[in-house]
């Protein structure tokens, strides 16, 4: 008999589904039984099973206190791991769309949508997007709204104070507004005009003086 045998269910990867029954079959079974069942279990696995604590009428499980970060670390599963695919898909598509992607709230739409927003979730969305996302948080490429809920939601707190996005467009430098200020108005200089004006006049009377003596 194989593993899935003794343990009486179909292959599966679920460590839970594994443990369940486990200790389902080691109710009844005696010390011999007990021990292919733990060999089946490692085989299942790759682990030894979670320690049980038996008593006369069933077996319970010990349920040893876990802190809350511990249970956040357990592995994620084949729904899980589609989960995060299909928010990484939805990412990548919200950056190839300019306006869309300057909008704090379409980003908190798919990142906070339930069960995306779990812990252990979230990490592994925020691992997969690092490389690229963080570094357009980091220079400005997004509104400063968007760069700082990224870098709460996923703890890229170097994100959290990121600059805003330089505007494109050209303003004078800072001081240089109140420099032009402080500068009389210039007013054009005819002066050349005119005195070419008067040549131009006195050249003209003395070819038209000279013509009318001849």
């Amino acid at each position: 008999m194989n593993c899935w045998e003794i343990l009486g269910i179909e292959p599966t990867g679920d460590r839970r589904k594994i443990q369940d029954a486990y200790e389902q079959q080691l109710k009844f079974a005696s010390e011999d039984e007990a021990r292919s069942l733990e060999q089946a279990f490692r085989e299942a696995v790759g682990d030894a099973p979670a320690p049980v604590m038996r008593t006369e009428n069933a077996v319970q499980p010990e349920q040893p206190a876990q802190a809350p970060d511990e249970a956040a670390e357990r592995p994620l599963d084949a729904n899980d791991g589609q989960v995060v695919r299909e928010v990484v898909i939805q990412i990548k598509a919200l950056l190839n769309d300019s306006s869309r992607s300057k909008d704090a709230g379409i980003w908190k739409a798919i990142l906070c949508e339930p069960p995306a927003d779990q812990p252990q979730l979230r990490r592994e969305i925020g691992r997969q997007l690092e490389p690229q996302v963080r570094p357009m948080a980091e220079n400005g490429t997004f509104q400063a709204p968007v760069a700082q809920f990224l870098g709460e939601w996923f703890g890229w707190f170097s994100v959290e104070e990121a600059p805003e996005a330089a505007d494109e467009r050209n303003y004078p430098e800072p001081g240089m507004a109140e420099e032009q200020g402080e500068q009389p108005p210039q007013m054009m200089n005819f002066w050349p005009a005119v005195i070419g004006w008067i040549v131009g006049l006195a050249i003209l009377a003395t070819l038209f003086g000279g013509m009318g003596g001849g």
